[in-house]
């Protein structure tokens, strides 16, 4: 555990060194002050509090860039040390192949958390500051929170599947920016292609839920739409929620980051540096 936890310390300080920490603050800082004022002109329309609906747009916006950050993170965590000749150095000293692996996601989960905590945070002060904000509305926000960092392990362990299987951190980045684009937008754009062909058949009662409920990205969306008042101001698939158990999503969406993990850890071990 010890060498874990310095593997963990290590790889954080060059995360901070790199600007890493401060950039993901700096992004997720930027984008939930912007989505919480920019929010505010339907409240009274919606009938809501504030932070209700900045808490249905960081949902979104989460979707979107907590995967994109977790996979820059991670993308140059073996490939990188490969490239540059440091994982075979790192592996002469008395570690195992789990551990270095876990000091990594340590370090790098920590970075999202602070980059989630602070985001998320300047969002729920900024609502509470410009009006009333319930107790419902701030369990949603931590619901937000909890999900997203499960969300960002997810990425992270797909993060490093991809930095296994290639030695050259530019093909690493090229692959991680498609695996991005394909299970963060292609993806549903394909169920909803295949919605319109159904038309309401099979597809779109039977099949359509259990596929939505596969992608992480879509699990932590329905996790976050059935968490609470969040739903009411959001839209488009909260009906799949009436054809899925109450608790898959929350299962495929803690599945995720120890399956990543699994087979990242498996590919890390036939390595040969």
């Amino acid at each position: 555990m010890s060498t874990t936890i310095a593997f963990a310390r290590l790889e954080f300080q060059i995360v901070y060194r790199n600007l890493w920490v401060a950039i993901s603050v700096a992004l997720m800082t930027l984008f939930a002050v912007v989505l919480t004022v920019a929010g505010s002109s339907p409240v009274g329309e919606l009938g809501v509090d504030r932070l209700t609906v900045s808490v249905a747009s960081l949902t979104t916006l989460s979707i979107y860039l907590v995967p994109l950050i977790a996979l820059l993170l991670a993308f140059d965590a073996i490939a990188g040390e490969l490239d540059r000749g440091l994982l075979a150095l790192n592996l002469t000293y008395p570690v195992s192949r789990a551990s270095y692996l876990t000091g990594k996601f340590i370090a790098h989960l920590l970075t999202l958390m602070i980059a989630l905590g602070v985001g998320y945070g300047a969002a729920g002060i900024l609502s509470a500051l410009l009006g009333t904000v319930p107790s419902e509305s701030w369990k949603s926000l931590a619901l937000l929170y909890a999900s997203a960092v499960v969300l960002g392990a997810a990425f992270l362990g797909l993060g490093y599947v991809v930095s296994c299987l290639v030695r050259q951190p530019a093909a690493a980045a090229g692959l991680v920016i498609g695996l991005w684009l394909v299970l963060v937008v292609l993806y549903d754009i394909a169920l909803l292609g295949s919605l319109v062909a159904d038309s309401g058949g099979v597809f779109t009662s039977h099949v359509f839920p259990w596929l939505l409920v596969l992608n992480p990205a879509d699990a932590f969306r329905l996790v976050n739409l059935a968490g609470g008042e969040a739903a009411l101001a959001a839209s488009g698939i909260s009906t799949a929620l009436h054809s899925l158990p109450v608790y898959m999503p929350l299962v495929s969406l803690l599945v995720w980051p120890a399956a990543a993990l699994l087979g990242a850890w498996c590919l890390f071990r036939r390595i040969e540096p």
